[in-house]
């Protein structure tokens, strides 16, 4: 579904060049959660940006194709482009309270797509939007539908960002870093229901993370990035079990274990 070949970007607002991604190439099939894991500055954020249209073009080269179903999402114009996002591909943001407006009500936020992007009724979008909140497990979706972004706890604002990312049922999602702002229990309660609307909706995830627990919890497949460069790719338990690479033999290395946590210091 998802095909990127040799996908370069190098920013030119420095006194040199900046080459944060370097010719990466990788696949996600339909139905299929793939992971991109990496320490900050590996480039991650930047590919799955690029392939979402949200880097600038104006002090940056992007070179390389990101074929979503056969067409080329790097290629297009600006609003061919705005034809996929939503439709076809859509987001979800770490910090909720930067993408949410403080000023609207949640029902209205989510409903936001289905305003841009179909002619449905009023009505038609709220069924839409319950639907949608529903699906992100928001519970009591008809009261939070009138509610606004501060009267929602951490988890709940970003049930209502993968509410807004699913109402136009896209097939691709691309999570980046949605849990790191969340406590451990409300993060395995996000976790599991990615994989339920996975399971579900057959909604393929691509799931940016430097946490290799999330990744390991989440993914079927998982990319290894360092300095914009992919230095191993495979199955979870063949990555995690058996690394080739040194790096990525470090970043299991350094992932805190219950252990560790505890005091102890043997393997």
């Amino acid at each position: 579904m998802l095909n990127v070949k040799n996908l370069s970007i190098i920013f030119h607002d420095r006194e040199e060049p900046f080459h944060a991604v370097k010719g990466i190439s990788f696949q996600v099939e339909k139905g299929e959660i793939v992971g991109i894991v990496g320490e900050s500055g590996s480039g991650k954020s930047m590919t799955a940006h690029t392939i979402m249209g949200l880097v600038k073009r104006g002090d940056v080269t992007i070179s390389g194709t990101a074929e979503f179903d056969g067409a080329d999402l790097l290629s297009m114009s600006r609003e061919e482009l705005r034809g996929y996002q939503g439709e076809e591909l859509s987001i979800i943001f770490q910090e909720p309270m930067t993408s949410l407006n403080p000023t609207m009500k949640i029902g209205k936020q989510v409903e936001e797509s289905l305003r841009i992007h179909t002619k449905l009724s009023k009505e038609e979008r709220r069924a839409r939007a319950l639907e949608a909140m529903e699906l992100a497990e928001l519970d009591d979706a008809q009261r939070l539908y009138d509610c606004y972004p501060h009267e929602l706890s951490g988890g709940m604002r970003q049930r209502v960002m993968i509410a807004s990312a699913l109402v136009l049922r896209p097939q691709l999602l691309i999570a980046d870093e949605p849990t790191t702002a969340l406590d451990v229990t409300i993060q395995a309660e996000i976790l599991k229901t990615l994989k339920e609307i996975n399971r579900k909706e057959g909604t393929a995830i691509l799931f940016i993370s430097h946490d290799l627990g999330v990744i390991r919890n989440l993914c079927q497949r998982v990319i290894v990035m360092q300095k914009g460069l992919i230095v191993e790719e495979g199955p979870v338990d063949q990555v995690f079990y058996h690394p080739r690479e040194e790096y990525t033999k470090r970043l299991i290395a350094s992932r805190p274990t219950r252990r560790k946590l505890k005091g102890e210091v043997r393997p």
